[in-house]
């Protein structure tokens, strides 16, 4: 897992305690922000595994390239 994946998670965390907080005291603003973080730490960990499985498949290809 790569650090993007993780950070993505933890902002996924950290967005979710923010809409859980903004629910608990009915702070509108809190919970849209929280909101957006959540789907920031989507975006994040969608990008971190999309460029994890990108680098797996090049080094796949070179390695058959190599046994040609």
């Amino acid at each position: 897992m790569r650090r993007e994946e993780l950070k993505g998670r933890g902002e996924q965390l950290h967005g979710k305690a923010k809409q859980a907080i903004g629910d608990l005291t009915d702070n509108d603003r809190l919970k849209a922000e929280g909101d957006v973080d959540e789907v920031k730490g989507r975006v994040r960990e969608s990008a971190g595994r999309t460029r994890r499985r990108v680098g797996k498949t090049t080094e796949d290809v070179g390695k058959r390239i190599k046994r040609g």
